[in-house]
């Protein structure tokens, strides 16, 4: 038995008025999905243990099994490992990103989605401006970008900025939890406000500003970390001898790196509505015709959520159900080889909240010969009443990568 989980980054939410109360993945035309639910089993899984944030980073590798109060050191560290930045001893490393700020206000998280070569520049001009021997500046992806600082200490409160959209970003700068973080606090926030002088200016933001975009004018680092002590699943699961990991994020790749799973690239993979949807599809099943397992992330819902866009969200839904969902299972069913699939968010990005909430999330299961339960539709209030019941830490992993 192959195994492979679709994962629709922020694909739950909440009931939706102008959707008559439905929430989107009931009110979406999602034929597979529905099919694959009504075919197999379902249940909710809580994906952010107590005392967690409900940060992807969490999210996903709580879906992979990890014990987060044992590996996790924030996301930062897992996009060095995607993007080949070899963390040292006393390296703190941190999530990046290039934001708009207008006047006090921070106006977005993304800086009006920026392209990564655009972003590029400017992260190689602040590395220049504000790097030394101790910090240092790397590109990612669009808006996502990399900060190590040597001897930093990592006990500080930073809030995600997709948390903060349309609020003052001063109150919400970065807060030492005890004394000896006190100088790493300082020194983030006098680079925070540093680069909004150094960006004000860059042709890069001029030309941005001329176009009727949104400029990329501060930065905001948050979520650090030292290099965690992950196993790779294949210690964890003897059944994955060989896995891949396809995604279009910096995060979850480098989740893929420290898993020991291979990063398949697609081209044309964004992360946003636009993505390559039938690259990803076959990719999987190209890989799973050679590995054990494949984790496909597809990231565009959750973008979606974060720019409260209901018809958006509905249509990034409907795309991953059609486009990836359908291929995948249309594949795989005629393998003499059986596939086991799993669906599921790895939380809810509510679009009126426009940020990451913690409730369980609805997951489906389906391979040739399983036992259907009684649901005969995806969607968060469903899968409640699934066979599988409400499932947390490591059960669902164990629960699928057994399933022979």
């Amino acid at each position: 038995m192959k195994h492979v989980i679709i994962l629709g980054d922020g694909m739950a939410d909440w009931a939706v008025p102008s959707l008559g109360d439905k929430t989107l993945l009931q009110y979406a035309h999602t034929p597979y999905m529905d099919k694959l639910a009504s075919m197999g089993r379902t249940g909710v899984l809580k994906t952010v243990a107590d005392g967690f944030h409900p940060g992807s980073e969490v999210a996903n590798m709580s879906v992979m099994g990890y014990d987060l109060p044992k590996v996790y050191e924030g996301r930062g560290v897992l996009e060095a490992a995607s993007i080949g930045v070899d963390l040292q001893d006393g390296d703190m490393a941190m999530r990046c990103n290039i934001v708009c700020v207008e006047g006090e206000t921070l106006k977005n998280h993304s800086a009006g989605h920026i392209s990564t070569e655009e972003a590029d520049e400017l992260i190689r001009f602040l590395d220049e401006k504000l790097g030394s021997d101790r910090i240092h500046f790397y590109t990612g992806v669009q808006y996502r970008h990399l900060l190590v600082i040597k001897g930093g200490d990592k006990r500080l409160a930073c809030v995600p900025p997709h948390d903060i959209p349309l609020q003052p970003f001063r109150p919400n700068l970065v807060k030492a939890l005890c004394p000896e973080a006190q100088e790493t606090a300082d020194l983030l926030n006098a680079l925070i406000l540093k680069s909004q002088e150094l960006l004000a200016t860059h042709p890069v933001n001029l030309k941005r500003v001329a176009e009727g975009k949104d400029p990329a004018n501060s930065i905001w680092p948050w979520s650090p970390g030292y290099r965690p002590q992950m196993e790779p699943l294949s210690e964890k699961y003897p059944s994955i001898r060989k896995g891949a990991v396809i995604t279009a994020v910096d995060l979850i790749r480098g989740i893929g790196c420290y898993a020991g799973l291979r990063c398949i690239d697609v081209e044309g993979a964004t992360g946003l509505y636009n993505t390559n949807y039938e690259g990803k599809a076959q990719a999987a099943i190209e890989a799973l015709k050679t590995d054990d397992f494949v984790y496909l992330h597809v990231e565009a819902s959750d973008e979606a959520g974060h720019e409260g866009d209901v018809p958006l969200k509905l249509k990034t839904i409907e795309y991953l159900d059609s486009r990836i969902v359908g291929p995948v299972y249309e594949a795989v069913k005629q393998w003499d080889e059986p596939v086991a699939i799993a669906v599921l968010p790895d939380h809810p990005t509510p679009c009126e909240l426009r940020t990451h909430t913690n409730e369980p999330i609805p997951f489906l299961i389906y391979y040739p010969g399983i036992e259907p339960d009684a649901v005969q539709t995806y969607d968060e209030i469903s899968c409640k009443e699934g066979g599988y019941g409400l499932m947390e830490k490591d059960e669902f992993m164990n629960l699928f990568m057994n399933i022979q």
